[in-house]
């Protein structure tokens, strides 16, 4: 059947041969009809996918320190503190593990740090992963930079991750948006259900 198909469409015009009937025309579409359908879909498609989905979605993720000789792919080099170090691309602790968090004023003062309450299963992840990697770096990336980075001098066991410094006012307001404040994880959820 695919030779016959192929035969009849390269031979013999805009037409299909089909094995158990007479050859089916398909009408020649207008070009101008064809490219005004092609832009209305074009304009139309992204609209479609965005539908319903927010514009300002916070991303929080926490990375461990590895080696450099580690798969190229699966690392990103970073500054940190005068040298540069590898950490892994997947994160140890991302957004869906956070329940809460609690922006402060950082030490140095012009920017903010904040605190991070995790899941139950996250904080057992955190508490193994500091367990077995003490001495090495972990940095928290918000909205997709490295805001701030600390060594791993004992095992973290409150389920509570810290961002020192280098959080700004629009990065405190995209996180207000997806996640409610410690002490307000019930409230959060009631207040965008009234925006809906």
């Amino acid at each position: 059947m695919r030779e016959r198909l192929i035969e009849g469409i390269a031979g013999r015009g805009p037409f299909f041969l089909l094995e158990s009937g007479p050859p089916c025309f398909t009408p020649p579409m207008q070009p101008r009809l064809a490219a005004a359908l092609v832009i209305l879909l074009a304009a139309l498609c992204p609209a479609v996918f965005a539908a319903g989905k927010a514009d300002n979605k916070a991303s929080v993720s926490v990375h461990m320190e590895t080696e450099s000789s580690d798969n190229p792919k699966m690392i990103f080099p970073q500054e940190v503190s005068g040298q540069t170090r590898y950490f892994r691309r997947v994160p140890e602790i991302n957004t869906k593990d956070v329940i809460s968090f609690s922006p402060f004023p950082s030490e140095a003062g012009g920017d903010f740090g904040v605190v991070f309450k995790l899941k139950d299963n996250a904080a057992r992840r955190l508490s193994a992963v500091t367990a077995a990697n003490q001495g090495r770096w972990l940095v928290t990336m918000i909205n997709g930079r490295v805001v701030d980075g600390v060594i791993i001098d004992k095992q973290v066991d409150d389920g509570v991750v810290v961002a020192w410094k280098g959080l700004t006012l629009a990065d405190i307001a995209v996180l207000d948006d997806s996640l409610p404040r410690i002490g307000e994880e019930g409230g959060k959820k009631k207040k965008n259900k009234e925006k809906e």
